[in-house]
């Protein structure tokens, strides 16, 4: 059990760094993981990069580097300046609400983290969360004012909607 998750950690900072910044060789990886912490081989690096799907795709600079494969496609200049907002913002995107419901969109692998920091916050109407892999469900109290959850769920994730 020690092993998975030491395995599953691995695996977010892996996601984190690469979604984070340009990094072109295997060899810079490695090194930024062990800035994390994570020491690993050449061969486990090679098998997480395929488990995730991590490849490497032009960036607008024209340079080859490491992308999760939703950013493949899209990446652009602007959307590395949201990335990394959104990083320092713990991965929460946006919210949107339905009822006594709220969703909140993450970076992928992201939710299950924003989620606790909602139900740590200890809010009044905040009922409970369910956390998927990008999607959060906040379940909000009965006659929960909509702007009063937005700004408790933005000071529980540190994100400005």
């Amino acid at each position: 059990m020690a092993y998975n998750k030491t395995r599953n950690t691995r695996l977010e900072i892996l996601k984190t760094i690469v979604s984070g910044k340009e990094i072109s060789t295997q060899n810079e990886l490695t090194e930024e993981l062990r800035r994390s912490g994570i020491h690993c081989t050449q061969a486990t690096l090679s098998r997480d990069l395929r488990q995730l799907r991590i490849s490497k795709a032009r960036t607008p600079e024209g340079r080859l580097a490491y992308m999760l494969p939703e950013t493949r496609i899209t990446r652009g200049v602007s959307e590395t300046h949201a990335t990394m907002r959104a990083l320092h913002n713990k991965g929460a995107l946006g919210v949107q609400f339905s009822g006594n419901l709220a969703v909140v969109k993450t970076l992928p692998g992201y939710a299950s983290h924003v989620a606790l920091d909602i139900d740590r916050s200890g809010l009044d109407c905040v009922l409970g969360t369910v956390a998927g892999d990008d999607t959060v469900l906040v379940v909000l109290d009965e006659g929960t004012d909509k702007q009063q959850a937005l700004s408790a769920i933005a000071g529980a994730t540190s994100y400005s909607y």
